[in-house]
């Protein structure tokens, strides 16, 4: 089974709704992801296959609890996963690619300009030191830090409505340090097409 059909696939076991030019977008940003990877190891993972799965399905999987028109913050973006992704499937929502790696960013500026993605725009900052002009509806990260050190650092940009997502291997007791009285907290299992190691999504709303 080739890429395409492996992504479409997945599209459908996700039960996400696409056209065909959403589908050249992912394939594309997929294809430059592979190619930089090459030269400036933007990811350990180097099977295009593998990519597939462990990176935009993976991604794409919490689409379901981002709402119409948010604006989302993607934190410590990488090589801009979760953001890309979602952003190619959810046109609707307006991003911002957060990270402070030079290198990373720039690939990130390239995909969105290659890929044709006019919903996101690419940040080079720490999140500690990133302002916004008006608070986010979702802040979400991958991997990122821990939960706790997540929340804490995301303050800031939040508003009580905001949703904030932690995508995770596992909680790991995480959440026995945070303030209950203050945070809602919610764990989900992620089910990925074609990957078969445990994912969950934490979902965090204050109180």
């Amino acid at each position: 089974m080739n890429l395409q059909s492996q992504l479409e696939s997945g599209l459908e076991s996700l039960d996400i709704p696409v056209k065909p030019d959403q589908i050249d977008a992912l394939l594309g940003y997929l294809s430059l992801l592979d190619k930089w990877n090459k030269s400036f190891n933007l990811t350990a993972i180097r099977d295009a296959n593998k990519m597939l799965a462990y990176h935009l399905l993976d991604s794409l999987s919490i689409w379901r609890w981002i709402p119409p028109h948010a604006r989302a913050l993607d934190v410590g973006s990488g090589a801009g996963l979760p953001g890309i992704p979602l952003a190619v499937v959810l046109p609707q929502t307006q991003w911002k690619l957060l990270d402070s790696n030079g290198k990373k960013t720039r690939f990130m500026q390239q995909a969105l300009a290659v890929c044709e993605i006019k919903n996101a725009t690419v940040v080079k900052s720490r999140i500690e030191d990133y302002h916004a002009g008006q608070p986010f509806d979702i802040v979400v990260s991958r991997a990122y830090t821990s939960l706790t050190a997540f929340v804490q650092s995301v303050a800031h940009v939040m508003q009580p409505e905001t949703l904030v997502m932690a995508m995770k291997t596992g909680l790991e007791n995480e959440e026995s340090s945070l303030d209950i009285n203050r945070y809602e907290l919610q764990e989900c299992d992620l089910k990925i097409p074609g990957l078969f190691e445990p994912r969950k999504l934490i979902t965090v709303k204050q109180n």
